[in-house]
């Protein structure tokens, strides 16, 4: 994990005042102490937040759409194309892990500040499934589009058929093959779902998600990512929220939606994550899925204050704001992959 801490980190210590900035060269391993409650008041719009290390260059191609698309929209999707189609991000579109049958299957949801929200489940052939997704928003009176309904949209609308298995996801699914045993990989090398938060200029948010899902899962499955209230959730005069992890657990607490309740309670982007994340593992303590269980919440409030937590280490996100630039943070856990 430590090739991957080219970054700035910028943590607050309480009421304190007191902060740290480090600069980390590549290859340089620092040792950074997490702060119970990070806090990042008085933000100034847009700001833009959104999950691992691929969110990098994704954030870096929003912040320069938004000064240039005709709405929010369009720049995330312009942002999650770079990993959608990048071949190393091993859980999002071309490149992605495949199921049991060696089929990519593709998952994207996305939502904007009036609560308008298109969606594609189980979308083969098809390298950027988020674009589909903002077409079933604009163009039909449906939510969700699945299966071979949403690549007969996707077609009709302009999409070209693509195959999606690489050399290398081909390869690595023939040595799974070879014992045929389900592990899903969930938060391994810093792989997993793309989810996107922003609060524009004008002080409105939207979101995405956009993922190729658990390697090997069973053809046909689909996770959280796609579903409203689960993977990404937002309502313009609260916050907004999106999932990363294990997307059966996160639909079985409706995750997303439930941060974002809590910060219309008045919690704190974080404090809403980690008590979502703290029920996540209260329910599923004695469940099946705990061994391999993680999963992930970003959060970002009206205000500008954004937050994370995630149930195990390992979770990082990035952020790009006026004052600060684009740059990573590693979330608070609850736990190691060693408890």
């Amino acid at each position: 994990m430590a090739g991957r801490r080219n970054f700035i980190k910028k943590a607050a210590l309480g009421t304190i005042g007191i902060s740290a900035v480090l600069s980390c060269k590549e290859g340089t391993n620092v040792a950074v102490t997490a702060v119970e409650k990070p806090t990042n008041t008085n933000q100034k719009k847009p700001v833009i937040i959104s999950t691992w290390n691929h969110g990098l260059p994704a954030n870096e191609a929003t912040w320069k759409a938004l000064d240039t698309s005709d709405t929010t929209l369009d720049a995330i999707v312009e942002g999650m194309k770079i990993p959608e189609a990048d071949p190393k991000v091993r859980s999002v579109g071309y490149g992605g892990f495949p199921d049991r049958e060696g089929k990519v299957t593709l998952d994207a949801c996305i939502m904007d500040h009036n609560s308008d929200c298109g969606s594609v489940s189980f979308l083969q052939n098809i390298m950027h499934p988020l674009s589909v997704a903002k077409l079933v928003l604009q163009k039909t009176p449906h939510v969700m589009l699945t299966g071979k309904g949403a690549l007969q949209f996707a077609k009709e609308q302009g999409f070209k058929e693509e195959n999606l298995l690489t050399k290398q996801t081909e390869k690595d699914w023939y040595t799974w093959m070879e014992k045929s045993k389900y592990a899903p990989v969930i938060n391994t090398e810093n792989h997993d779902t793309i989810s996107m938060l922003v609060l524009d200029k004008e002080g409105n948010l939207s979101g995405g998600c956009t993922t190729s899902g658990a390697a090997w899962k069973m053809h046909g499955r689909v996770g959280d990512s796609p579903i409203i209230g689960a993977g990404l959730f937002l309502d313009n005069e609260v916050g907004a929220a999106a999932a990363t992890g294990l997307g059966e657990a996160v639909i079985r607490t409706a995750g997303s939606a439930m941060v974002v309740e809590l910060m219309r309670q008045g919690k704190s982007p974080y404090d809403a994550c980690k008590e979502i994340v703290e029920r996540i593992f209260n329910k599923h303590k004695n469940h099946r899925d705990m061994g391999y269980l993680q999963v992930g919440f970003i959060a970002l409030n009206n205000k500008g204050e954004h937050g994370a937590y995630s149930l195990r280490s390992g979770f990082n996100y990035a952020i790009h704001d006026e004052k600060d630039g684009n740059r990573m943070e590693d979330a608070q856990f609850k736990m190691t992959w060693d408890d």
